[in-house]
């Protein structure tokens, strides 16, 4: 019966600890933590169970380094505020990803990005097609920021088939087949028509999406 009061006043001791840590650390996003929150959270996280776990060991023991690692980290904070080296070596630079319409592979092969995260994300920004988009910024939180090309007033809207979302026909060079069935078309209909378009070599298409009538079409970047 000790035993269990030994965890349960423990728990409650580290929860009131881990609470004025992060309060001290500051209110942000969990989108809009650094490298260097995320670890130092994880790390708090972690020494925080396992001194739940050892109850043989004293309390202290743990609260001490946790606290140690809350300043360690509000100075750090402190210095990237003052210095812009200093924060871009630790939260790195936002990358440009969609650059005036086009897809920049290199960017997104650096950071380990695809085009399903890619095309993800524009869905949470509420845009349905690359085509639509001039800029889109990878940002050091992970969010991608969107810049959407500006529209002709006096053109007409027509009215999206097949849903409010981009369904690519190719990824990375190849041929999405489900994707072609549900427009109802064949493998050798969209070789047709990127024919005409000049595209013999598909494996030279990273990406190409087909949306009333029109093809967005990336080709690689030249490596």
């Amino acid at each position: 019966m000790e035993v269990y009061f030994n965890i349960i006043l423990r728990t409650l001791i580290l929860y009131a600890v881990l609470l004025l840590i992060f309060r001290f650390m500051g209110k942000r996003e969990i989108g809009e933590l650094s490298i260097l929150d995320l670890v130092v959270f994880i790390m708090i996280g972690e020494m925080a169970v396992i001194a739940i776990e050892n109850t043989n060991e004293p309390l202290f023991q743990t609260i001490i380094p946790m606290v140690l690692l809350m300043i360690i980290q509000i100075t750090l904070a402190l210095i990237s505020l003052k210095s812009k080296r200093f924060r871009d070596l630790i939260d790195g630079k936002p990358t440009i990803i969609i650059n005036r319409g086009k897809v920049d592979e290199q960017a997104m092969r650096k950071h380990r990005y695809n085009f399903d995260d890619l095309l993800m994300q524009l869905r949470e920004n509420n845009v349905r097609s690359i085509a639509d988009v001039e800029f889109a910024i990878l940002e050091t939180s992970g969010k991608l920021s969107v810049i959407e090309k500006i529209e002709d007033p006096k053109k007409p809207k027509t009215p999206a088939q097949n849903g409010d979302i981009t369904i690519p026909l190719i990824m990375d060079g190849n041929i999405m087949e489900e994707s072609l069935s549900k427009i109802n078309k064949t493998n050798l209909w969209l070789r047709q028509e990127l024919k005409k378009k000049g595209i013999k070599d598909l494996k030279k298409v990273s990406f190409c999406s087909y949306e009333n009538g029109k093809f967005y079409i990336d080709t690689r970047d030249n490596e």
